[in-house]
């Protein structure tokens, strides 16, 4: 994956710290985080935030290989 380095303000660079060690990532993971909840939110107005992050769980738990069947009634 090609990178690029762009100017951030330096409060958001700060608050994703604080997120990304509470929530064991890289500051620039967690700002590519809430890029991607931000473009899917913006995406799918109408998907309240609960939807929108379990996808993000779901697709993760799909790559790793962790599914379950769903079994119906």
């Amino acid at each position: 994956m090609a990178t690029t380095s762009i100017r951030l303000d330096q409060e958001l660079i700060d608050k994703a710290t604080i997120m990304a060690k509470a929530l064991h990532r890289t500051p620039p993971k967690q700002i590519e985080h809430w890029a991607k909840i931000g473009k899917i939110m913006e995406d799918n107005p109408d998907l309240p935030y609960e939807f929108v992050k379990q996808a993000i769980i779901a697709e993760a738990e799909h790559k790793a290989g962790d599914l379950e069947d769903y079994n119906f009634g």
